[in-house]
C-alpha cells in the first residue's frame, strides 16, 4: 500500500509540475491583459474628453458672448434706442419694451447649458430687474402720455441705480470667463 500511495503522490507531483506553471502564466497574462485594457479605456476616455473640449470650448465662448450681448441689449438706454417709435403711447412703448426683453431672453435660453448656474441666475435676475424698472417707471406717468415721457422716466429710474443689474451680471460673466479660460 505504501508503494501505491507513493506512486499516486509522484503522479500528483508530476501533474502539479505542469499545471502550476501554467496557472502562474495564465494568472500573469490575465492581470497584464486586464491592466492593459483598463489603461486603454482610460486613454480612450482622456482622448474623448480632449476632443469634447475642442468642440465645447468655442461653443461656451459663444454662449458667454451671446449672453453678454443680450445683457447689453436690455440696458434701458440701448433698449429705448432700438424700440423707439414716436407714434407709440407710453403704455404701448412699455409693452413693446417688455416684449422685446422677453423675446431676446427666449432667444438665448439655450445658452444656459454652457454657463454656470450662478451666472444664469444673475442673467435671469437682471432681466427681471430691468422689466421691474420699466414697469415702475411707467407707473409714474399716464398711460396715454407720449412715449418720450416714458423714455425719460425709464432713464431717470435707471440713474437711481448705483450699478444696473445687467451690468452686475456682465461683470460676473467676465470674471467667470477669465477663470475658466
Amino acid at each position: 500500500m505504501c508503494t501505491f500511495a507513493r506512486k499516486n503522490m509522484e503522479e500528483i507531483l508530476d501533474i502539479l509540475k505542469y499545471v502550476l506553471p501554467s496557472l502562474v502564466v495564465f494568472g500573469t497574462a490575465y492581470f497584464v491583459l486586464k491592466l492593459f485594457l483598463e489603461n486603454e479605456a482610460r486613454n480612450r476616455k482622456i482622448h474623448l474628453k480632449a476632443e469634447n473640449v475642442k468642440i465645447i470650448t468655442p461653443m461656451r465662448l459663444q454662449a458667454y458672448e451671446r449672453i453678454i450681448l443680450f445683457l447689453e441689449r436690455i440696458t434701458p438706454s440701448n433698449l429705448i434706442i432700438r424700440t423707439y417709435n414716436q407714434n407709440l403711447s407710453a403704455i404701448e412703448l412699455q409693452s413693446k419694451l417688455i416684449q422685446t426683453i422677453r423675446e431676446e431672453y427666449e432667444h438665448n435660453l439655450s445658452q444656459q447649458i454652457f454657463i454656470s448656474d450662478n451666472a444664469w441666475d444673475l442673467v435671469k435676475s437682471a432681466k427681471e430687474e430691468i422689466v421691474k424698472l420699466i414697469n415702475s417707471a411707467s407707473v409714474t406717468i399716464d398711460d396715454s402720455s407720449p412715449c418720450n415721457d416714458l423714455n425719460h422716466a425709464i432713464i431717470q429710474k435707471s440713474l437711481e441705480y448705483k450699478e444696473l443689474p445687467n451690468h452686475k451680471a456682465i461683470a460676473y460673466l467676465k470674471r467667470e470667463i477669465s477663470q475658466v479660460f
